[in-house]
């Protein structure tokens, strides 16, 4: 920490005497420089690495003791393998379904990354469905459709029928900003053709959600619960429009209610049950925590072999665990250049960090030590908060209602493209850039996304900058 400081000091030194004699520099440029912070360069703290390649998302922490660096690389090989059907010689990795919406792990999170939404006429590969209709379950989770679950299964084993299959179409929708720079958005729709186990609920509500980008998982399960209580405001008591919630979910180990901090809603409350739940909603893969398949009464799923019971023995899931939570988050670029620093100041000014907090201490982790006390910028609050008409998918899940999402981590999305091939944001990937994505934002984000509305292009540009540098 001493030679960052000190590198840090250096920089701020030249760049102060540059900006202090160069008769070009602008004031806008001076002003900028003053949001220069210590450390932020190194959005994950000590787990920060520094790769802007294709495979930026896929490192391990630098800081990882003991043996974790071995269980980070086998915990990585059960994340890339196909599962296949049962029975199988290979019999830690057969279980496949019966219904299941992907092979593998990688199969959605490519490169540990995000995935991208089809465009018309292709299948959805990375992108699942969930279903329900109103009312909770007992631990108040949402109801599962009476036919199809609480996930539509797009893929089956052979013999068996998938659930249906998805069409997707996109309406455009045009828009201009104040300076007359016109702009336009898409809304995408879906259409559920083939059900082989007859018609959904008509009260049937459907949320689209594409797999998200995966580093620092450890860093986000280490924020303090009292932290988390810090930034929630739900009743809106400081009046300022922004009245992010806690979700509270079901923990299926401790058998209580829990925070929820992961997947677009906050409807997990650990790596942990994030893993489990991905293995049994989109592989087919029960586990002790989720030891029963997803599959539907009168479906006929159970005269399929099974994998074992449970079908993903607990070593894997250990050794997955820790690969999840021990990835690396990428250190930024360009985060010291003055159009980047006068982004960083107009996403402020926006109050854009109300939702998108950018810096935060972790606590105590008690199962990794190398994820506590660190100072960290993941730009969220992981509240969830209403984001408007045109982003709401209708359908609660456990306290989050129809229009709120929780706030996504903004570390490492500068690097989307260049790990995915895609620039496409949002629960449904329907935003084709950042600047999309900003426009989609309605709800409590609506006066910041106006402000951004008002900008001279410059600014806009300046902004999306910053963005890219995270």
């Amino acid at each position: 920490m001493k030679i960052r400081k000190q590198v840090l000091a250096g920089v701020i030194g030249i760049y102060a005497t540059i900006f202090a004699v160069a008769s070009c520099s602008s004031d806008e440029d001076v002003l900028s420089f003053g949001w220069l912070e210590e450390g932020e360069q190194f959005s994950g703290g000590n787990t920060t690495v520094y790769d802007v390649s294709a495979n930026a998302f896929g490192n391990a922490a630098p800081n990882l003791q003991g043996d974790r660096d071995l269980q980070f690389v086998t915990g990585n090989s059960f994340f890339n393998r196909n599962w296949i059907t049962a029975p199988a010689s290979t019999a830690e990795l057969d279980g496949l379904g019966p219904l299941f919406i992907a092979r593998s792990c990688s199969s959605c999170h490519f490169k540990d990354g995000r995935g991208n939404a089809p465009m018309p006429g292709e299948e959805p590969v990375a992108l699942l469905f969930r279903l329900s209709v109103p009312g909770k379950t007992a631990t108040g989770a949402p109801q599962p459709d009476p036919h199809y679950g609480g996930q539509l299964g797009t893929h089956a084993v052979l013999g068996m029928q998938p659930e249906a299959t998805v069409q997707i179409t996109y309406e455009e929708t045009g828009g201009q900003y104040a300076d007359g720079q016109s702009f336009s958005l898409r809304k995408p729709a879906y259409m559920f053709e083939n059900l082989n186990y007859g018609a959904m609920a008509a009260n049937a509500e459907v949320s689209p959600r594409v797999a998200q980008h995966m580093v620092g998982l450890g860093l986000l399960e280490a924020i303090s619960e009292a932290t988390l209580e810090s930034y929630a405001d739900p009743d809106d008591q400081n009046n300022d429009g922004i009245s992010g919630k806690i979700n509270r979910v079901w923990n299926v180990i401790t058998n209580q209610d829990d925070i929820g901090r992961f997947g677009w809603k906050a409807s997990q409350p650990n790596v942990r049950q994030q893993i489990a739940a991905a293995f049994v909603e989109d592989i087919g893969i029960t586990s002790s925590m989720f030891p029963h398949e997803g599959y539907m009464p009168g479906q006929g799923g159970e005269k399929f072999p099974s994998g074992g019971s449970p079908e993903l023995e607990e070593s894997i899931l250990d050794r997955m665990s820790v690969y999840a939570a021990g990835l690396a988050v990428p250190r930024r670029r360009d985060w010291d250049t003055p159009e980047v620093l006068r982004g960083k100041q107009l996403f402020n000014e926006a109050n854009c960090t109300s939702c998108h907090v950018a810096k935060t201490v972790t606590g105590t982790h008690p199962d990794f030590p190398e994820f506590s006390n660190q100072t960290i910028y993941p730009y969220t609050d992981l509240l969830l908060h209403d984001m408007g008409e045109g982003l709401a998918d209708h359908r609660p899940d456990f306290l989050a209602d129809g229009q709120e999402w929780r706030t996504p981590p903004l570390w490492g999305i500068g690097l989307i493209e260049t790990v995915n091939g895609h620039t496409n944001f949002l629960h449904d990937g329907r935003a084709r850039n950042l600047e999309e994505a900003i426009l989609w934002h309605g709800g409590e984000a609506e006066q910041a996304k106006q402000t951004f509305v008002q900008m001279k292009a410059t600014d806009r540009e300046a902004l999306i900058k910053f963005l890219r540098s995270l």
